[in-house]
């Protein structure tokens, strides 16, 4: 008899503060890729992200585990009803940017939820030529462009102990979620 997969688990997403997200995550081999610890990491990771429901990826080291890999999930939502939706787990993942750096608004996870987050603008790349791993350590290069290269870059960046709030040069953008929604996308 094949044993069952567990279900997935709710994890718990730490803070701005916590030294894990300054930490340079550890690549992982083909085979730790592969491990069962890392697999249900992933399947962890996919539903603590679509049970937030609001984010668009979630790093490792935002649920306080080291290790360079990612979970992109980008679908339309009410707030954003035309986005494409992409859904890849990168892991080793890096980027280099095409073009010039333009501002974009970004906000965290890790630095609060709902009404409470913090968002500002930081200068991205509006497309990349990017690499990576998935979850079944298979190799992709791809060009990619608007918000999933932004998304990519973000989640890049946690990997790298780089949180978005070293990339805002004009700190006069900060501003908390419900004043993003009202000012920045229009909604109340």
């Amino acid at each position: 008899m094949l044993a069952k997969k567990p279900l997935p688990k709710l994890l718990e997403v730490v803070r701005f503060g916590n030294p894990v997200l300054r930490k340079i995550a550890r690549r992982l081999s083909s085979d730790e890729i592969l491990s069962p610890e890392n697999q249900r990491l992933v399947d962890d990771i996919r539903h603590t992200n679509l049970k937030r429901k609001s984010g668009v990826g979630l790093a490792a080291p935002q649920v306080d585990k080291s290790v360079a890999l990612s979970v992109i999930g980008i679908k339309p939502t009410p707030n954003r009803p035309n986005l494409e939706p992409f859904e890849s787990v990168i892991i080793n993942p890096s980027y280099t940017g095409v073009g010039k750096l333009v501002g974009m608004w970004e906000g965290c996870a890790s630095c609060g939820n709902n009404e409470d987050a913090l968002f500002a603008q930081v200068e991205r790349y509006k497309t990349i030529h990017a690499t990576w791993y998935d979850e079944r350590a298979v190799y992709h290069e791809e060009k990619l462009s608007g918000f999933v290269a932004h998304v990519f870059q973000h989640e890049t960046d946690h990997l790298n102990g780089i949180l978005f709030i070293d990339r805002v040069k004009d700190t006069t953008t900060y501003m908390m979620a419900d004043e993003y929604r009202k000012r920045i996308i229009g909604v109340k």
